[in-house]
C-alpha cells in the first residue's frame, strides 16, 4: 500500500525519525503522483529500475507495482528498515548506500553486458546535479531517467541554448542525452511540505554523444564550456581570452561576438576541436 500523509507522519514516528534537513528529505505521500512517476518513466515487467533515494518506499511500491525488477537505494540508515520492511515483501532489492559514491555499475551488475536500467529518483535540491551528471558519466548501463527535482534545478537541466537557464550543466546533460520537462509536482504532495515547486525531468541518454570524444576529449570540451559559462554575460572572445585563439573561433564558424548560453553543444564541440593552443 503507498503511505497517505498520515501513515507518513504515523511510520516517521514509529521509528522516531525526524525527515533530515541535510538529506533533503520530503517524502511523496500521494499514490496518484507515485503511479503517475511510475507512468511517465515508461516502466513495466521488463524493465530494471534503480531508485536513488527510496526514503519510506512510497514510490518503490508504485514502481514494484509495475512488475519491474527494482533496486531502492537510500542512504538514510535510520530509514532502511521501514524501508525493507514495506518493500522487500514485494520483491525489491534494498541496498544502504551512498548514490555519490557507491559504484553504480557494479551495483547494476555490469558483469551482465547490454542489461539496460532506468534510474527513476526524487532528487533533493543539493545532490541532483552532481547525481544526474555521475549517472551520466559514470552509468552507461542506464539508458533513462526519470528525477523529480526542484524546479529551478529541472529547468536548468533540460534548458535549450539560448535562455537563461541554460548553463555548463545543461551542456553536460544535452552532451550524454536529451532532456525535457515532463511534468510539474505540487509541494501539497510532500511531507513536510516544500517551499518550493518540483518538476519531472526526463532524460534519454544518446546512443552516442554528441561530441565524437575521438576528435575532442570529454575534459578538454568542458574545460572550454566551464571556461566559456565563467563569464557569460561577456562575449566569447574576451570569456575564453588565453583559452581558444581567434583562429579557433574562424575554423570553427563560431562567432566571436556570440554569448556562452546562446551555443549547442554541437557549436561547443566544434570550437573546442578547433582550439590552438593559448597565447596566440
Amino acid at each position: 500500500m503507498i503511505p497517505s500523509p498520515r501513515d507518513v507522519h504515523d511510520l516517521l514516528a514509529a521509528h522516531d525519525v525526524r525527515p533530515s534537513k541535510a538529506l533533503g528529505q520530503n517524502f511523496v505521500a500521494d499514490a496518484n503522483t507515485v503511479r503517475r512517476i511510475a507512468r511517465l518513466a515508461d516502466v513495466d515487467a521488463s524493465s530494471n529500475v534503480l531508485e536513488i533515494g527510496a526514503g519510506l518506499g512510497s514510490l518503490t511500491v508504485a514502481l514494484a507495482e509495475t512488475g519491474a525488477s527494482v533496486t531502492a537505494l537510500e542512504v538514510d540508515r535510520r530509514l532502511i528498515r521501514a524501508l525493507r520492511v514495506r518493500v522487500e515483501p514485494l520483491g525489491v532489492r534494498v541496498v544502504e548506500a551512498d548514490a555519490l559514491t557507491v559504484d553504480i555499475e557494479s551495483l547494476l551488475g555490469a558483469d551482465v553486458p547490454g542489461r539496460p536500467w532506468i534510474v527513476v529518483a526524487n532528487l533533493p535540491y543539493n545532490v541532483a546535479v552532481p547525481l544526474v551528471v555521475r549517472v551520466l558519466d559514470e552509468a552507461p548501463s542506464v539508458i533513462r531517467m526519470l528525477v523529480m527535482v526542484q524546479r529551478e534545478v529541472g529547468m536548468r537541466l533540460a534548458a535549450p541554448p539560448g535562455g537563461p537557464d541554460y548553463g555548463a550543466v545543461s551542456v553536460k546533460v544535452a552532451y550524454h542525452a536529451r532532456a525535457r520537462v515532463v511534468g510539474q509536482v505540487p509541494p501539497a504532495v510532500f511531507v513536510p511540505r516544500p517551499k518550493v515547486e518540483s518538476v519531472l525531468v526526463s532524460i534519454e541518454r544518446r546512443a552516442a554523444v554528441a561530441v565524437d570524444p575521438a576528435v575532442v576529449p570529454a575534459e578538454q570540451l568542458f574545460a572550454i564550456v566551464r571556461a566559456g559559462f565563467a563569464h557569460r554575460r561577456k562575449m566569447l572572445r574576451r570569456a575564453l581570452h588565453g583559452v581558444v585563439s581567434a583562429q579557433a573561433f574562424v575554423d570553427s564558424g563560431v562567432d566571436p561576438t556570440a554569448r556562452a548560453e546562446t551555443l549547442s553543444v554541437e557549436d561547443w564541440g566544434r570550437l573546442a576541436a578547433c582550439a590552438t593552443e593559448p597565447g596566440e
